[in-house]
Parts: C-alpha cells; structure tokens; sequence
C-alpha cells in the first residue's frame, strides 16, 4: 500500500441529495453525508435498505436520478479509478474460468489499460496484494476451486492491488470462516493506518458498534449517521427495521430470517455489472 498518492485534496467522500432509482422505484432517496479522509464506515440497514445500490453508485455502476457524488472535490467521474469495490460473494459467478492470480491482476486494469501489458510495477503490486491475504501460495489456483473463505480473500487482494484511497465492501463477513473474518478486520485496520477510507456493509451490529469510527444507518433514506454510540440507539433502529430489533442482555439484535442486501444482478470475477 506503499504507493497510494494522498498528494492530492484530502479524499473526502460528499454525497448531495443523491436519489437512485429502478422502475420508478426509489432504492436510494435524497441521501447526504460526507466521509472524512481515512474514516471507518460500518453501512447498516435491513434487507433491501439500499446498502448495495449505494456502494454501485459510488462507483459509477449506477446512474443517479439526481444529486452529486464528489472525491477529492471533483465529481465523480474525475476520481473514479482511486475507489476498490468488493462485492457480495452472491453477486459473482465462481465458475469463470480464471486463476487466483488473475483475478487480483484486474485490480490493475485502471491503471495499465485492457490492452497493455502488466509491467514490473503492476505485477508487484499483485504479488504483495497476495501475500498481504496469505494466497500467494494459491496464485495459479482456479478460483473456483477456493472454500468462500479463500475467495472473498482473492477479492480483497484484487481491490489491494488496485491501490485505492477508497475501498467499499459489501458483506464481506457473511458466509465466511472466524479466520477470513478477522483477517479482513486486520486488513481494515492496516489500510486505516495508511489513510484509506473504507466502508463495509455488514447486518453485524456489535461488529459495527465496536470496530467502527462511524455508522450509517439506512433505509433508503439516512436514518442517522455518526458516531456508533449515537447511531445505534433503539429509537433509531426500531425507526430503520421497523422494529425487527430485540434486545438480548442490553445488546441488539436484528430479527431477520433472510440475510444479504438487494441483488439486482450476478457478476463474475472480471466484471461487475453495469446498467
């Protein structure tokens, strides 16, 4: 992560008025909040909040109905390649055949182009990616043939070696090994001691209340957004799970059978999807 440039205005994330809609549906309704430079963000909200349909928006796999999206102060577009995204494992097709190596090599394609070759920078990049998440050892593998543990590892090492200043990640603790998961939580602490701004959505709210700087408390409209001790009161989640939440020896608990966000469409490991 040696070779992130924060040379630049500080990576602030702004989110104006944003909207976002399907259909005439709105998934995403007059949402606005700023990220401060190297913040960890925990996005919480029950199924179908729109923590997904953000995080795509946020990288331009999502046109806005109306509002602004700015990095570094400058729209979108403009900085679109210094933001990693890590989707939910759902949304990828695992039968694809590539290698484990190929998969974190895409993590550079913003930065060498579809038709040039990877140089000697590109493909160091990819190495220390691997080792970082202990798959180096795996790098020819078929990434079909890794447990969903090893393969949500690949996939952090592909947004590593693609060096962000801001990396989104969608449920990167559902379905996967104790292991993965604090492995992941290493990593964001690790990225957070080089400046990089992260934000995960996760249904884990002890998680979010404890290893966060900051929440963000959904439901197609921002029901709060600041600090955990603030957001996660049980007025404002009873207001976003419409009181689906229990509360077991003073901790919550959110009452849903079904876990995962929204799934408009699934992917696989070279190509999110684009409306």
């Amino acid at each position: 992560m040696g070779h992130i440039d924060h040379s630049l205005e500080p990576a602030r994330l702004d989110l104006h008025n944003i909207t976002v809609a399907y259909n005439g549906f709105k998934a995403l309704d007059d949402l606005t909040f700023q990220v401060p430079h190297g913040e960890r963000v925990a996005v919480v909200g029950p199924n179908g909040a729109g923590k997904s349909t953000l995080f795509k928006a946020l990288v331009g796999l999502l046109p806005l109905r109306s509002g602004e999206i700015r990095i570094h102060g400058k729209p979108l577009g403009e900085h679109q390649d210094c933001v990693a995204y890590v989707p939910q494992r759902e949304e990828v097709d695992w039968h694809f055949p590539v290698t484990v190596y190929d998969v974190v090599m895409m993590g550079r394609f913003s930065r060498i182009g579809w038709l040039r070759r990877a140089g000697k920078t590109d493909r160091e990049a990819v190495w220390y990616a691997l080792a970082q998440m202990g798959m180096d050892e795996l790098a020819k593998r078929p990434i079909q043939d890794l447990s969903g543990g090893q393969q949500q590892r690949v996939f952090l090492a592909r947004a590593l070696a693609q060096e962000p200043h801001i990396l989104l990640m969608d449920e990167p603790f559902t379905g996967v090994d104790a292991s993965t998961q604090e492995s992941t939580m290493e990593l964001l602490e690790h990225l957070e001691q080089q400046q990089v701004t992260v934000m995960v959505s996760t249904h884990d709210l002890a998680m979010a209340s404890q290893r966060f700087s900051r929440v963000l408390l959904l439901n197609r409209r921002m029901i709060a957004y600041g600090a955990p001790g603030e957001v996660l009161s049980p007025e404002n989640l009873n207001r976003a799970f419409h009181g689906q939440v229990l509360m077991v020896n003073g901790v919550a608990v959110v009452d849903q059978c079904c876990p995962g966000d929204e799934h408009e469409h699934g992917t696989y490991p070279g190509e999110e999807w684009h409306s």
